[in-house]
């Protein structure tokens, strides 16, 4: 396994960060912050960790994914031992992150409260299902904000919601934790102080909302699913392909539509005066579609590809999981960076979406097992070996 401290060079470096996190929202704040640079120190309960390690089926990924880059330290907070060394590491600690149920880290004692007092400095980030209101005590999932802010109703066909196919509220509320923590560091190198920074999974997806909200708005109607909408453009859509695949096209002006018409070599389709504009070309929909999708079917997948590449138009295979391991644009641009997993297994996995200086942060740590960073982290808190030496004795931590 990779296991080596994080460059010097990266940007949150030097910065120290306890996580109290479980499933995805808080461990993915915690990756990105991770993945920058910062120490970050994943508290576990002691003695069986994290509950993510256990997960399989559609979640069995959960936990190998999103813990890269982190220690781990696992403590049993029932035990009044355990909580006096959290507040030992808070003390000098730059952020804590939490994502636990609501209430559980005050009825602990580690709450911002208490936390603030004995750190004046500490950034304090709660990640819940709600923000401050009426809804702020209810627990909450990814799967249920989805249908509870309209996002299942955008996504399924109508009268049928769908949740999206990945945790992208999870993730997206992980990341604006960690605009909110970035932001609150921000203000502290001016006030010398930390604050209380929250995020929630309702409220990212009401945000995700906003722009058919805004649609609604100015035209005073229901905003449809995405399946049944109608659409801004006159190709937007995936073809069925001549070797019984799928490619989606999407024409969205007036330049495309001529390379379009250029390369599938039907200049009458260019010349048909009803079909000049965009405009045109949505309101042409109901008799345009049939005749693309014929054009579409004479053609493979790769063809169609390769047309509207050479035309400069967008366009998509239909991609599975399995197919991101070897595109070839993540190869050439190293997108994916080689880990191993819980169990020994090595894989690639996608490396934060962002460049810094022209560079991908990339892996020094893999995913951690339970308490493997155990006694390394109590020693540079200061404790002897043989203080630690007791308190795994007793049960208060696990040391890998």
């Amino acid at each position: 396994m990779i296991q080596h401290p994080p460059p010097a060079s990266l940007p949150l470096a030097g910065l120290r960060i306890l996580e109290f996190t479980q499933n995805i929202m808080g461990p993915s704040a915690g990756l990105v912050l991770a993945d920058l640079g910062a120490d970050v120190v994943k508290i576990e309960p002691a003695p069986d960790g994290d509950a993510t390690r256990r997960l399989s089926g559609f979640a069995a990924g959960f936990f190998g994914y999103f813990n890269r880059n982190k220690r781990s330290l696992a403590l049993d907070l029932k035990q009044e031992a355990g909580l006096a060394l959290v507040r030992r590491l808070a003390a000098g600690a730059d952020v804590l992150v939490e994502n636990y149920a609501p209430g559980t880290m005050d009825r602990l004692g580690c709450g911002w409260d208490a936390l603030s007092r004995l750190n004046p400095r500490l950034v304090y980030c709660a990640l819940k299902g709600f923000l401050s209101g009426p809804y702020e005590h209810r627990p909450a999932l990814d799967e249920v904000v989805q249908f509870m802010g309209g996002l299942a109703y955008m996504t399924g066909p109508k009268g049928q919601p769908l949740r999206a196919g990945t945790s992208v509220v999870d993730i997206m509320g992980g990341a604006f934790a960690v605009i909110a923590i970035l932001a609150a560091l921000r203000r502290r190198d001016e006030t010398g102080r930390g604050e209380l920074v929250k995020s929630a999974l309702f409220e990212s997806t009401v945000f995700m909302m906003g722009q058919h909200m805004a649609g609604e708005a100015l035209t005073g109607q229901e905003v449809p699913p995405m399946p049944v909408r109608r659409g801004g453009w006159g190709i937007y859509q995936t073809f069925k392909t001549a070797d019984d695949d799928q490619v989606f096209v999407g024409v969205t002006s007036d330049r495309h539509w001529a390379r379009f018409c250029e390369v599938f070599a039907r200049p009458d389709l260019f010349a048909d005066p009803r079909l000049v504009t965009n405009e045109q070309r949505v309101e042409a929909r109901p008799w345009m579609l049939p005749i693309i999708a014929g054009l579409m079917g004479r053609f493979t997948k790769a063809e169609i590809m390769a047309r509207c590449e050479q035309a400069s138009i967008p366009y998509a295979p239909v991609a599975r999981t399995a197919d991101l391991f070897d595109d070839p644009h993540l190869e050439a641009s190293r997108g994916l960076v080689e880990v191993e997993l819980p169990g020994g297994v090595r894989t690639r996995l996608p490396r934060l979406p962002i460049e810094i200086a022209g560079e991908r942060p990339g892996l020094y740590r893999d995913a951690p097992r339970i308490g493997e960073h155990t006694r390394e982290i109590l020693a540079e808190a200061g404790l002897s070996a043989a203080e630690i030496a007791v308190l795994e004795k007793q049960g208060v931590i696990l040391a890998a």
